[in-house]
C-alpha cells in the first residue's frame, strides 16, 4: 500500500508541498534578448525620422509664421520691409538711413538659428514671392538653393 504523508497546519488544514521553481531555459532567454534588440533597433530608426521631421517642421514654422509678425512690426515702424542686402540683421541692428527703427525686434537681440545651426536666409522682394519676402532655411545640408531648403513658399 502506498501511504502519503500529509502535513497539516495548526488549524488542521493540509499544507501542499511547494513545487520546485522552474527557471528559464537558455533558448527562452536568447529569444527574449533578440526581441528586445529588434524593438530597440526599430525605435532608434523611427526616432531618427521623428527628429528629422521635427527639425523640418520647426524650420517651416519659423519661415512661414514666426518671422512674419516680427517683419510686420518692422514695416509698421520703418514703412518698409528690410531689403535683401539689409536682410534679417535689420531686425537686430538699425540699417543705415532707415528712420523709425525701434528694435531690436527679436528676443534678446539675437537672430534664431535654424534647427541645424545655420542662419536663416531672407530676400525682399522674394524670388518665390515676388510681391513679398522669401525666408528660408538651407536645410540639413546647409547649402542654400538645394532640394532640402525649407521656406515660406
Amino acid at each position: 500500500m502506498n501511504a502519503t504523508l500529509i502535513i497539516h497546519d495548526k488549524n488542521g488544514f493540509p499544507i501542499r508541498p511547494l513545487r520546485a521553481a522552474r527557471g528559464f531555459t537558455l533558448t527562452e532567454i536568447l529569444v527574449a534578448i533578440a526581441l528586445i534588440v529588434i524593438i530597440v533597433a526599430i525605435a532608434v530608426v523611427d526616432h531618427g525620422k521623428i527628429i528629422d521631421g521635427g527639425q523640418i517642421t520647426a524650420a517651416r514654422l519659423f519661415a512661414n509664421q514666426e518671422i512674419e509678425p516680427i517683419l510686420i512690426q518692422y514695416r509698421i515702424n520703418t514703412g518698409n520691409l528690410p531689403n535683401t542686402e539689409q536682410g534679417l540683421r535689420a531686425l537686430v541692428i538699425a540699417p543705415e538711413g532707415v528712420t523709425g527703427w525701434n528694435g531690436p525686434y527679436v528676443k534678446n537681440g539675437v537672430l534664431p538659428l535654424d534647427p541645424w545651426g545655420h542662419e536663416y536666409h531672407y530676400a525682399y522682394p522674394g524670388v518665390h514671392n515676388p510681391k513679398n519676402y522669401d525666408c528660408w532655411s538651407a536645410g540639413p545640408d546647409g547649402i542654400s538653393g538645394t532640394a532640402d531648403d525649407v521656406g515660406n513658399w
